[in-house]
């Protein structure tokens, strides 16, 4: 395998599912070797959930890596379930996880929203976080929702513009409002639909250079409802973050190491974010990826957060 590129294909040495609270039951796995050190995987989304790809980022033969699908997301239950789902449940759910497997620290990756996550989780726990890897950082401050929902029409007006088109004309005035009436719509022919249209979205804006199978993968049923659903509840709510936002909490954590990568032409997480993040961050290196957008899987990105991860193993 060259140096910094994905790992071979791996399946988990244990699996289970952790009951939590309101009805939810968290799907967990375990991959690599049981005695290695430990690391946890964080989707992105919210919603997203986890796959098999995502255990490929860690060598098998020294990282025991804990991957699950958070709250409604993946293979967790109930699907899309909006119950207790708020970004301290989440963070409740990391720590009770880290309990039940018998970890004492370990390094957080993640992307997208699963560097908000890690963030949120980190200055909850510090003394719990042995590191940080994150991709395609994303803060959850106003601005950047607007931008979601608004601003990448500016590089997107094609994908922008199916987006809003997908909604009634009197509706388009607030997007997130006529998406979310749709999305918790109990009749699958009403929110289907409006799930698809806004993973689409999503997925279309994801890459760099167009990617038909990025765009597939968002438009699947599970994954679209379990993204867009809880995607358009944690933007209603500020991403249930405090009004100071994360970067206040960042002194609680400024000593902890970090690796941030960011590709240059990220449109879903734009790489002005990450830059204030590493400013705010004294133990924190920022990689630029000149050639890449926002996905984990596009080949500057991979290759970086494998030499990151790489990285913590060798002791930085």
């Amino acid at each position: 395998m060259p140096r910094g590129d994905l790992f071979a294909e791996i399946g988990p040495f244990e699996t289970g599912y952790l009951p939590l609270s309101a009805g939810h039951v968290m799907y967990w796995e375990q991959v690599g070797t049981p005695r290695g050190r430990p690391v946890l995987f964080l989707h992105g989304g919210p919603g997203a959930g986890a796959g098999a790809v995502h255990r490929r980022f860690f060598d098998p033969d020294f990282w025991r890596v804990v991957i699950f699908d958070q709250r409604g997301a993946g293979r967790s239950r109930p699907l899309g379930s909006l119950a207790d789902n708020t970004t301290a449940d989440l963070v409740a759910d990391i720590e009770r996880l880290r309990r039940h497997v018998g970890v004492e620290r370990w390094l957080l990756f993640g992307g997208s929203w699963g560097s908000t996550l890690a963030l949120a989780y980190a200055q909850a726990y510090p003394e719990r976080v042995s590191g940080c890897v994150l991709r395609g950082v994303f803060l959850g401050r106003p601005s950047e929702v607007d931008w979601f929902l608004h601003g990448m029409r500016a590089v997107f007006p094609d994908a922008h513009a199916q987006f809003a088109s997908f909604l009634p004309e009197a509706e388009r005035g607030d997007l997130l409002k006529g998406y979310l009436a749709r999305l918790t719509d109990p009749d699958p022919a009403v929110h289907m639909p409006a799930a698809r249209a806004w993973s689409i979205y999503e997925g279309s804006c994801s890459t760099m250079l167009p990617s038909p199978d990025t765009v597939s993968s968002f438009a699947q049923d599970r994954t679209a409802l379990g993204l867009a659903r809880i995607e358009a509840h944690y933007f209603a709510h500020g991403l249930f973050l405090p009004p100071e936002g994360l970067l206040a909490g960042m002194p609680r954590i400024g000593q902890i190491p970090a690796e941030i990568v960011q590709g240059r032409y990220d449109m879903i997480c734009p790489a002005c974010t990450a830059f204030e993040l590493a400013a705010a961050w004294p133990a924190a290196r920022l990689t630029i990826v000149s050639d890449a957008g926002h996905s984990a899987l596009e080949p500057g990105i991979r290759r970086a957060l494998v030499a990151a991860v790489e990285r913590y193993r060798h002791g930085r």
